[in-house]
């Protein structure tokens, strides 16, 4: 058991930094998976921050995608999260038993894993761990992304000293290189796993660490095409796009990648999504109907900013030329405007050639007139679109809330890049700090703007809340930058039931902002239990309730040496201390259960005693004098008949 509330069951997997585990919520009676830190490394500070970094990064993502953490506690030399269990296998797993997928089933794997990330980097957190064991298959066929234990907030520092965190088959160039790594590193690492996903293999090989390392730096991830033949251009392409080893050059995010991966689909046919690749382990090695790779179902929960994809029935792509559709996310999608031709003129009879020389003159002259007007207006229009009607200017969004800046945006015809958040002892928790292209800046009239929100101060004095109600100090908490964390309860003689007591860290101290602070709650003075054993029902309710306490009565009665209808038992002992209005069932005899009294006359009395009481029964022997004998010559209850269970039998020993 650990914290006294989690039952470890079965080790489900030892990484570098934990040990997982299947275990039982005794107090919700619930399957989860306990992710307990190497009590070699909870001695470490940074581990342990880097680990309840974990927990609230990912608590904050409420994704269908993303697997979801309950709690984070420490017992001992134990930290632990408790997490969503998810019965199944990892997409490890799944290559390992079946080599290359189709392609079907890898976008069918790729898709939510870019919806998770997608929720994550709009959300300002990047995973930098992702790879094939961080992804969770279900039995129910959901795809969910786990291991969030090295993400960090996009806009903090997030270089390493001495050591990259990460896969190093995953790694981008410039976690290799400059130990930095933002939303587009994640990027990379999921087209290494689509490239590995269609060929079964990782693109870089090598026998050491180093060398792989040094292909990632200096080599470009080879076309999936090239280890299967026949593959689309489509995959191909998407794989490059991914991973570029120019950051600039790849898809901004996941949720981009996202869209990238959805127009890739719609361009393939069913034959080429089906096409079983040379490195399958498939058993029978065709792909009928019967038995298509289909991990998970095809509907997928949109991440927030993406935008529906949706082509033009009649769009035909021109002839031996690459069309690449750029997706936004804040706008609509453009359709492809018709042309539509002129109807010819019928002939009409030929005029006399001076009327027509003449005809054709003034139209000549007419003709050049709006010519030269249309030009004046279409240079003016031009110029004035070059330098001004293409363009807009930010407005001030400094000083106001996200969601007032982001409204703010979408009205004026721009949309939102991304927001960073920094701290700031100026700008109030949750306000616009800055943005990137500034206020009053040209930007083009369908552009994107960054917003710097403050997380208010770097670090913040723990709130006075003593005396306070429980919902009105967890606000507190939030305004002073802090998460409100685990609550418990104490009895105390000065403080409300309700009310908070203390604080754990204590008023006054500073941390920084997004610490949890616990709240220890008061359960008022103590109520001694009275003993109402053997009382009426009625007078043992009044004295409980007299007491400050809740009385429930058992819906079935008892035998018990106690007559019938009264007190049998009570739940908390006699001078118990519970809470005011804590609850104390009772419950009621329906009096001493019938026994057989056992025959014991010419026993001595010794051995009569303990047969009768073995059956329930007290004893009174009654030695006749002068005491000459000790063999039972009577006994009060004549044997064979029934007695209270409890009640008294009085044995007689001989006398003269």
């Amino acid at each position: 058991m650990l914290d006294g509330r989690y039952r470890v069951d079965a080790r489900i997997a030892v990484g570098g930094m934990a040990t997982v585990y299947r275990a039982v919520d005794t107090r919700l009676d619930r399957v989860l998976a306990l992710k307990v830190m190497h009590p070699a490394l909870a001695a470490d500070a940074s581990f342990v921050e880097r680990f309840i970094r974990e927990a609230k990064s990912v608590a904050r993502l409420a994704h269908p995608n993303v697997v979801g953490v309950f709690d984070q506690g420490a017992q001992d030399q134990y930290v632990y999260l408790a997490m969503e269990y998810v019965a199944g296998c990892t997409l490890r797993d799944v290559l390992r038993e079946r080599g290359a997928l189709q392609p079907r089933a890898a976008l069918d794997i790729l898709e939510p894993v870019l919806a998770a990330l997608g929720a994550a980097h709009r959300a300002g957190f990047v995973h930098r761990d992702m790879k094939p064991e961080n992804v969770l298959i279900g039995d129910d066929g959901r795809v969910k992304v786990a291991d969030f234990g090295l993400v960090r907030a996009v806009d903090s520092v997030t270089s390493s000293t001495g050591s990259v965190l990460g896969t190093v088959s995953y790694l981008a160039p410039e976690q290799i290189e400059h130990g930095t790594a933002d939303t587009r590193a994640d990027v990379y690492a999921c087209g290494v796993v689509l490239y590995e996903m269609l060929t079964g293999a990782k693109p870089h090989g090598g026998d050491t660490p180093a060398q792989i390392l040094y292909a990632h730096l200096h080599e470009g991830v080879p076309a999936p095409s090239a280890a299967v033949p026949g593959l689309a251009l489509e995959l191909d392409e998407l794989v490059a796009s991914a991973t570029a080893r120019n950051p600039d050059v790849r898809p901004d995010d996941a949720v981009a990648l996202l869209a990238q991966t959805l127009v890739a689909r719609a361009a393939l046919d069913e034959e080429q999504l089906d096409a079983v690749p040379p490195g399958a382990r498939s058993g029978s090695g065709r792909a009928g109907a019967e038995d298509r790779t289909s991990v998970i179902p095809r509907a997928l929960p949109t991440p927030a900013g993406a935008a529906a994809v949706r082509l033009p029935q009649d769009a035909v792509p021109e002839t031996g030329a690459h069309r690449t559709t750029r997706l936004r996310s804040d706008g609509p999608v453009q359709h492809t405007s018709r042309l539509i031709m002129p109807q010819r003129i019928e002939d009409e009879p030929e005029p006399p050639r001076r009327a027509v020389r003449s005809r054709l003159n003034n139209r000549r002259g007419l003709i050049a007139l709006v010519t030269a007007l249309l030009l004046v207006f279409g240079v003016g229009a031009g110029v004035w679109y070059i330098n001004s009607g293409q363009f807009t200017h930010v407005p001030a969004l400094i000083g106001q809330s996200e969601d007032a800046a982001k409204k703010k945006l979408l009205d004026a015809g721009l949309g939102v890049e991304k927001v960073d958040r920094q701290f700031s002892d100026t700008v109030e928790r949750g306000q616009v700090v800055s943005t990137d292209p500034a206020t009053g800046a040209r930007i083009r009239g369908n552009g994107s703007v960054t917003l710097v929100v403050s997380r208010g101060p770097e670090t913040a004095q723990v709130p006075q809340l003593n005396g306070m109600a429980l919902e009105k100090a967890r606000d507190e908490l939030r305004k002073a930058g802090f998460a409100p964390g685990d609550t418990s309860s104490e009895f105390s003689d000065d403080v409300e039931q309700g009310a908070v007591i203390r604080t754990d860290p204590p008023a006054g101290v500073k941390r920084h902002t997004d610490t949890a602070v616990a709240l220890v709650l008061s359960k008022g003075a103590p109520v001694e239990v009275p003993g109402v054993v053997g009382d009426s029902v009625a007078d043992a309710t009044a004295a409980l309730q007299d007491a400050g306490l809740k009385v429930t009565v058992a819906p079935e009665q008892v035998n018990s040496p106690q007559d019938a209808g009264k007190v049998a038992a009570q739940s908390a002992a006699e001078h118990a201390r519970l809470a005011k209005g804590d609850s104390v069932t009772l419950t009621v005899s329906k009096g001493p259960r019938p026994v057989t009294v056992p025959k014991v006359t010419g026993q001595k009395a010794s051995d009569a005693q303990k047969a009768l009481e073995a059956a329930g029964f007290k004893v009174k022997v009654d030695r006749s004098f002068p005491f000459l004998s000790d063999e039972v010559s009577s006994q009060s209850v004549a044997a064979g008949a029934q007695a209270p269970e409890g009640s008294t039998i009085t044995i007689t020993t001989k006398g003269l």
